[in-house]
């Protein structure tokens, strides 16, 4: 049995999804379980309605997720003509909750509603595969896949978990062999939605595939497998054929978009490969990840772009002791917010940290009680693994530096334009 996981992009229309179908086609008489994304950008939309309710504005919120509701209802009635109305359910189930008056916190709602996106994917592409013949059987993840409540970050319950795969999915697999599901969420013993944080697809399909004993993993992206810099913001990025999960779980840590930071260990567990293939060009094989280890790599860029760099200074100029390290470190556990770079000083400690406004405000408001607070906005994060002095001088040329760590395998740098750039 293989896994595969297919992204917004690779089902962003309606050629995408027939592109999507053939690929599942060519695996005709072998048991896939496929995970599929929202299409294109409906998670942003969605996101947009849960700002829109969140803040009060009920109209505008269900006039935006009515515009979601007819671009799928279309898209359905496009690619089945005779599909019968099988997203109702689903979008009953937000509409109940935009009738209502926020009462609970932004993370819970906001889980409650993105979760939408993936069952109405899943579910029109479910409903396509089956009237062209690829038979397949549509299961809700949240009936599988059971979590704590930390909403939009939420933890697996692997016992629950692994007993719900041997009691409703593998009787599945005697009957049909493709099953359809989402990635990304799963629900509460209280039934309430889950998410897993974003770009939680990937690990979901890596959940699958260790309590199945899958054969292989596969993601297929729109790139011909892993480069070592983002081909958007790097043109001549190199593509990479092999990589080990030790040098993976480095390049998520550090931001790279590829894949899922919480993907690799339950492959590596069971030293399952993965394969990160382009939709676009099937027949190429991409690159293979697994417990190989590799030789060689070029240097490995990552740009994190909408970075803030906070400084927490010492009140009186006495020494931060270890006390009011942790006491901070401890709010940005309450606040769900990780550094992505620290460093320490005599009496100032650096923090630089994902832009997200109102856990910024909220961290700076906070430690303003232990601390003298300084923000800077519109930073960058520069990481190089495999680095050496030529690519670090050009990919700083013209920038003001403003903090640089560096071990044998690894530099950061973080840094800003110079004005009137």
């Amino acid at each position: 049995m293989k896994v595969f996981k297919f992204g917004g992009a690779s089902i962003n229309s309606i050629e995408r999804i027939a592109n999507a179908a053939d690929i599942i086609q060519s695996f005709t008489g072998e048991k896939l379980l496929v995970i599929i994304s929202a299409m294109g950008k409906t998670t942003n939309a969605l996101e947009k309605v849960v700002e829109a309710f969140f803040s009060g504005n009920k109209n505008e919120a269900l006039q935006l997720f009515q515009e979601i509701k007819e671009e799928h209802l279309t898209l359905l009635k496009a690619l089945n003509p005779a599909a019968g109305n099988i997203l109702g359910d689903l979008f009953t189930e937000v509409e109940w909750l935009l009738h209502d008056n926020p009462v609970r916190g932004y993370d819970y709602y906001y889980d409650q509603i993105v979760c939408c996106g993936e069952l109405l994917s899943t579910a029109i592409i479910s409903d396509y595969l089956n009237s062209i013949a690829i038979k397949n059987t549509w299961i809700d993840v949240r009936d599988i896949i059971r979590t704590d409540d930390n909403f939009r970050d939420a933890v697996i319950d692997w016992n629950f978990t692994l007993q719900k795969m041997q009691d409703d999915i593998v009787p599945i697999f005697a009957t049909t062999n493709i099953i359809i599901t989402q990635g990304f969420i799963g629900a509460t013993d209280e039934n309430e939605s889950t998410t897993l944080g974003r770009e939680g697809s990937d690990y979901t399909a890596a959940i699958f595939a260790n309590m199945l004993d899958a054969e292989s993993q596969t993601i297929w992206k729109d790139v011909e497998g892993v480069m070592n810099a983002d081909p958007k913001l790097f043109p001549h990025a190199q593509f990479i054929g092999e990589l080990s999960y030790k040098e993976v779980i480095e390049m998520a840590y550090y931001g790279a978009q590829v894949i899922h930071p919480k993907t690799i260990k339950p492959l590596q567990n069971k030293s399952i490969p993965l394969h990160v293939r382009c939709f676009l060009k099937p027949a190429l094989t991409g690159t293979i990840i697994s417990s190989h280890p590799v030789h060689n790599l070029p240097p490995i860029i990552v740009l994190k772009n909408n970075q803030v760099l906070m400084q927490f200074s010492s009140k009186d100029f006495s020494f931060v002791e270890d006390e009011l390290v942790d006491m901070l470190h401890q709010l940005c556990v309450d606040i769900k917010i990780r550094p992505n770079l620290s460093q320490n000083g005599a009496i100032s400690l650096y923090y630089c940290l994902d832009d997200k406004p109102e856990k910024i405000e909220k961290l700076a408001l906070a430690a303003s009680e232990l601390f003298d607070v300084q923000v800077e906005k519109e930073v960058v994060l520069l990481t190089v693994r495999h680095y050496n002095e030529t690519i670090v001088n050009e990919l700083t040329a013209g920038k003001i530096e403003l903090l640089s760590q560096r071990t044998q395998g690894t530099i950061q740098v973080l840094m800003k334009n110079k004005l009137g750039d």
